[in-house]
């Protein structure tokens, strides 16, 4: 029986709307029972607990303020629960928006454990990370590393994949703290100078 081809779903943008259904806190709406946002970790979680922060810049340099995020990532051990519950000390997969008035997103979470890739290898730890912006047809797919891993980030074979050093730059969340606690900055530039790699999955 020959192989029928399903023609592309058409892509839209994500528009304004997005927020009323999938960031409700950002939207001010109240929240579902089981709502899944940016605290993937909850004090009891094993691991080194983080804070994520960062702005979305478009190819002007001006903040997106409408931007909408997904992260999927290892726990402490390096290893995937497919599962959401809320009621678990961590989940792998959360979500978070850039606020309206200053445009930054936040993400409560643990520093991952390293995880291989399908040869086995190796990767530095890392977050992946989906944007959703309006005027971004298909969402735009990148990872977020840790700059205080610079040996496991010289020996990944997925940032060694791109070629050049300055490139890689754009992909680190580099250290800092906010209110007493360790956090990492992460900013996203669509577009322009220092524009972050994104991977087309």
């Amino acid at each position: 029986m020959p192989v029928q081809l399903l023609p592309e779903t058409p892509s839209q943008t994500a528009g304004p709307y997005v927020h009323i259904g999938l960031a409700l806190a950002a939207a001010g709406n109240p929240p579902r029972p089981e709502e899944i946002w940016n605290q993937m970790a909850k004090a009891d979680a094993p691991g080194e607990r983080i804070l994520l922060i960062g702005h979305v810049y478009d190819g002007n340099g001006h903040l997106v303020r409408d931007s909408f995020l997904e992260f999927w990532q290892a726990d402490h051990a390096g290893v995937y629960d497919p599962v959401f519950d809320t009621e678990k000390p961590f989940n792998c997969f959360g979500r978070t928006a850039t606020t309206f008035d200053a445009g930054e997103w936040t993400l409560n979470t643990v520093k991952p454990g390293v995880v291989s890739n399908a040869a086995g290898v190796p990767m530095a730890p890392h977050i992946n990370l989906s944007l959703f912006a309006r005027g971004i047809n298909i969402h735009l797919h990148t990872r977020l590393y840790f700059a205080d891993e610079p040996e496991a980030n010289a020996q990944c074979p997925v940032l060694n994949l791109i070629e050049q050093p300055q490139r890689r730059e754009t992909l680190l969340a580099h250290p800092c703290e906010v209110n007493g606690q360790r956090a990492y900055r992460f900013d996203i530039r669509i577009q322009g100078e220092g524009e972050t790699v994104f991977f087309d999955f």
